[in-house]
């Protein structure tokens, strides 16, 4: 029994409803972790060092690093050796309904001097590099079997032919090129050189399918040897793995905001702590606050309707502490809300996405490393993502 095209589009449409909807009918965010190849299907090999095993070692560090992060709940495709379907890697995190996809590989080339990092989204490229790259991630669909009736005759050595078979797929190229931007500032961060132009586009078939941003990581090249061998080494594969997890808790709290109070024992200052910190925070205040600084304003937008507005939280603190403070590096229109007892400091006040994301990093290179971006619509607070649509 087959599904009619309309079937197919319901589908598609429900599956896209509860990607959309899935943070906030929980509030963990989800991550489907996807550690590429396995089994008889071993990706690249040079001088010993498999990818199949790399690329599962490195997943799984990046998966207890997340496990062991406060509302992150995190799903595999594999932790063991064996092989899955492509496109069964898509509804593993489809029906997890997760919040993005990460699919994560090692690169190879002939020419064993090439190395560093490349960070994909799903995208119809005809840049040649990429569609190369493309073909050989795609290759692995031979060895399923009846691969040409699944996947409805596309040709894995020739990835354009899934041009015709694209459904939904811009829904979610924003968010997932920022996820991948992070991704590649993280490996900037550790040292490793980023390939090309940045954030690059290609037709994987492994992205193809999942209904949620997602990015595929090539982590490095194991025919350089000496870039092969740090993939290979635990040393590597903690750094590498401690970047990505990094990454994708930064996109987090840039787009759903945190569950939770962020760095107060930084944030408090040192002749205020008498007690020990953890003793500040469970003792509970005589009394709730009673007032609150009105940040939060209402901007009109075009025929009448409201724009969101986007702020950079930097801190928290149990300390109520003067915007003009030095704490604040200099950093001017300082403004604090009250929320759960605790001071919370916000920069910048725009209705443009991307003067609040250059609002983030002067505040990042201020100091602020945990600082993000909140949002609100007629004067309540919204994740960002909310703000965005």
């Amino acid at each position: 029994m087959s599904f009619s095209s309309n079937n197919k589009l319901m589908v598609s449409f429900i599956l896209l409803m509860n990607s959309l909807l899935g943070f906030s009918q929980s509030s963990n965010f989800k991550v489907t972790l996807d550690a590429g190849h396995g089994a008889h299907d071993f990706g690249a090999v040079y001088e010993g060092r498999i990818e199949k095993n790399i690329a599962l070692a490195v997943v799984l560090k990046v998966g207890k690093i997340l496990e062991s992060t406060p509302y992150m709940e995190v799903n595999y495709t594999r932790k063991t050796d064996v092989f899955i379907d492509l496109i069964e890697r898509a509804n593993i995190a489809n029906r997890f309904n997760a919040n993005i996809f990460v699919s994560i590989h090692c690169n190879a080339n002939k020419n064993t001097l090439a190395d560093g990092t490349e960070t994909y989204v799903m995208g119809l490229s005809k840049v040649s590099s990429n569609l190369e790259a493309a073909k050989k991630e795609n290759s692995v669909i031979t060895l399923e079997k009846d691969y040409k009736q699944k996947y409805e005759g596309f040709d894995p050595n020739s990835p354009e032919t899934m041009i015709g078979m694209t459904l939904m797929q811009e829904e979610y190229l924003d968010n997932s090129i920022s996820l991948a931007s992070k991704v590649e500032d993280a490996f900037e961060n550790l040292g490793k050189k980023i390939r090309g132009e940045g954030v690059k586009q290609a037709p994987f078939m492994v992205l193809h399918k999942a209904y949620m941003p997602r990015v595929l990581i090539e982590m490095g090249f194991i025919s350089n040897t000496i870039e092969g061998n740090i993939l290979n080494s635990e040393e590597g594969q903690n750094q590498i793995a401690k970047a990505i997890s990094d990454a994708i808790i930064s996109y987090k709290a840039e787009y759903y905001g945190t569950n939770e109070i962020e760095n107060i024992q930084e944030v408090l200052p040192q002749d205020k702590i008498e007690k020990p910190l953890n003793e500040i925070i469970e003792t509970p205040t005589t009394s709730v606050l009673q007032s609150e600084v009105n940040v939060v304003e209402v901007l009109p937008g075009i025929n009448g309707s409201v724009l969101p507005v986007f702020k950079v939280q930097l801190m928290a603190s149990l300390t109520n502490l003067d915007p003009s403070s030095k704490t604040f590096k200099g950093l001017e229109a300082i403004s604090v809300i009250t929320e759960n007892k605790y001071y919370k400091y916000l920069y910048g006040n725009t209705t443009d996405y991307e003067i609040a994301k250059k609002d983030l990093k002067v505040a990042k290179d201020k100091g602020f490393s945990s600082a993000f971006l909140i949002a609100y619509k007629n004067g309540e607070k919204v994740s960002v993502l909310d703000a965005l649509k």
